[in-house]
């Protein structure tokens, strides 16, 4: 098949790639596993044998009238440890490598469908917001993500103060930034490259 260039002409690209059926279960799947693996997981608590003190038996095992301690950092005591204490976890999911490259697939064939993909001859700017943001007007948006093949430093400068819109390379793409625009703009060697990726 053959994707519009914006500005004339067209760009050969794979069916396998860009003309598959949209796989909603498996979209989903990765979204929530790229989200999850992005979690810090670094709540944590003190259990009893973490909380500093209590080394010795507060009070003698009889004969005060009161129930039996052994440590005042006892759950069950002001200052005491937490009975069931959090700790560090990894929230990530496993998710396979072909399992991510059909989802990717998926929502790049579904971008298509859905003429929410935009593809340019390059993607480039002087630095200013200003001239990008006009840019952006031509696109009837500005939640937009920019796909270049390489990093740009311009364009990173020019787009980073305009809200809703984002600057990826091909090798950045991910499942939340490209379902998370309403057009995805790409230049053709970004396309080349995702083919090349996903192929």
């Amino acid at each position: 098949m053959e994707l519009q260039v914006a500005n004339g002409g067209s760009v050969a690209v794979n069916d396998e790639v860009f003309g598959r059926d949209f796989n909603e279960g498996l979209v989903h799947q990765a979204i929530v596993a790229y989200m999850a693996a992005g979690r810090s997981g670094t709540k944590a608590q003190k259990n009893r044998s973490a909380v500093s003190g209590g080394g010795a038996k507060p009070f003698r095992q009889k004969g005060t009238g009161r129930a039996r301690a052994g440590t005042i950092r006892s759950p069950i005591w002001r200052s005491g440890g937490v009975t069931f204490a959090a700790k560090p976890r990894d929230f990530s999911q496993k998710l396979n490598k072909k399992m991510y490259r059909v989802a990717m697939r998926s929502i790049l064939s579904e971008l298509v469908r859905q003429e929410r993909l935009v593809v340019v001859d390059a993607i480039e700017s002087d630095g200013k917001t200003k001239s990008l943001s006009a840019k952006l007007h031509d696109y009837g948006t500005n939640d937009v993500l920019l796909v270049s093949d390489v990093d740009d430093v311009n364009v990173l400068l020019a787009s980073r103060n305009i809200p809703h819109c984002e600057y990826a390379t091909a090798a950045g793409l991910n499942p939340v930034n490209l379902v998370g625009h309403e057009k995805v703009v790409m230049s053709k060697s970004a396309v080349e490259k995702v083919q090349e990726w996903l192929a």
